[in-house]
């Protein structure tokens, strides 16, 4: 009976200790120039403008146990504004595993071109963005203890457009168990 009561308190105590829900943490790797179409249209008076965006983005999962997540989405804003949304599909990462992602983003181009500070961006070479992106999931501890984790990612980002790579990046992370 008292190994019984042993064995109980050593998993409790390593499911709050060790295998402690910890946060995934989400990283944007790279944003590349896709596709970019543009076309002046002077019958209607329209300027056409077509940007996808090739987002590589990692979901580390720092968890010593697996972590399964619903279907999410990224949001990419520009000073404030969502100019494109993609969709994460469901997935498990293993534990203490990276899972790497590429999404390509179609980006509302006239959101951007209705913003005034956008020209002034582009002549300088670097267009500010952010990216949102919250992925809610469960850790099972031993099938024992299931800990609903949500994880939030915002991260202002600066892409430079002469090579297309990202420069600066400072992310915020949150989460809540």
């Amino acid at each position: 009976m008292g190994g019984l009561i042993f064995i109980i308190i050593l998993i409790v105590i390593l499911a709050f200790t060790v295998f402690k829900p910890k946060n995934p943490v989400i990283t944007v790797d790279s944003v590349t120039l896709a596709d970019l179409k543009f076309y002046l249209d002077t019958t209607k008076f329209q300027v056409l403008f077509n940007v996808s965006l090739d987002v590589d983005l990692s979901i580390k999962n720092s968890n010593k146990v697996g972590f399964k997540y619903a279907d999410s989405a990224a949001e990419l804003n520009y000073r404030g504004l969502k100019v494109g949304e993609v969709p994460i599909p469901a997935g498990k990462i293993s534990a203490d595993k990276t899972a790497p992602m590429n999404l390509t983003v179609t980006v509302m181009a006239d959101r951007f071109i209705s913003d005034s500070n956008f020209f002034a961006d582009v002549s300088g070479g670097e267009l500010p963005l952010e990216t949102f992106c919250e992925i809610s999931g469960k850790v099972n501890i031993l099938n024992l203890f299931k800990f609903h984790v949500v994880s939030t990612t915002s991260c202002d980002i600066i892409v430079f457009l002469s090579n297309s790579s990202v420069g600066d990046q400072n992310c915020n992370y949150k989460y809540k168990v």
